[in-house]
């Protein structure tokens, strides 16, 4: 066998065990992900129908409170009643806002901010609204009588809030709005308390 015969069979021999290395290694890599495997790259909704409910719900159901606060801020008898009632509308203008931004970002229908954004009627079946009727006549009170109506309404109002905000809890998947929920939770519980005390001594 002559030299060039021996250089050729090394070679070839090199080559084989070049692919079959590259083949073995190739066969313990995990396989890239498909778009049917778990593995790959999907993009998924992080909201879900109840998500977009409790914020097209809350909204106008702020917007009621903030009116009613609006209200009880200038005209309310008691200095504790119209800084708890400055304070409900800090609070919940900023709330209004994120739920609308929220609703927008996501493609969905904002409530409307018209005229009648404060009436009740209109929502009869959202927890807490308060009726046109009550809300004509808290509108037309002021002094003390504004306070004990404020106060007896808004309580019940923060109730609807709060059952509005578990459900969010109980059903929803977005972290945003569920955080949102517990927030209004929290806050509103510890606002019923204040104006229980309120009434209790007033």
């Amino acid at each position: 066998m002559n030299s060039s015969t021996v250089q050729r069979r090394t070679l070839a021999a090199t080559v084989l065990v070049a692919v079959l290395a590259l083949t073995a290694c190739g066969d313990g890599d995990p396989p890239s992900p498909s778009p049917t495997t778990p593995g790959a790259a999907t993009t998924s909704a992080t909201f879900n129908a109840a998500d977009v409910a409790f914020a097209t719900d809350m909204i106008p159901h702020h917007r009621q409170a903030t009116a009613m606060a609006d209200h009880a801020a200038g005209r309310a008898g008691s200095a504790s009643v119209r800084q708890l009632a400055a304070r409900i509308r800090a609070a919940q203008d900023p709330e209004i806002r994120t739920m609308s931004a929220w609703l927008a970002d996501r493609g969905k229908p904002v409530p409307s901010a018209g005229p009648t954004a404060g009436h009740g009627d209109g929502h009869a079946g959202t927890p807490g609204m308060v009726s046109d009727a009550d809300m004509a006549r808290m509108m037309a009170s002021g002094g003390p009588a504004l306070d004990r109506l404020f106060l007896t309404l808004m309580i019940t109002h923060h109730e609807g809030a709060i059952t509005m905000a578990k459900e969010e809890l109980a059903g929803g998947s977005d972290p945003g709005a569920r955080q949102l929920a517990g927030r209004i939770i929290d806050a509103q519980t510890a606002e019923i308390a204040t104006m229980k005390r309120m009434l209790a001594t007033g």
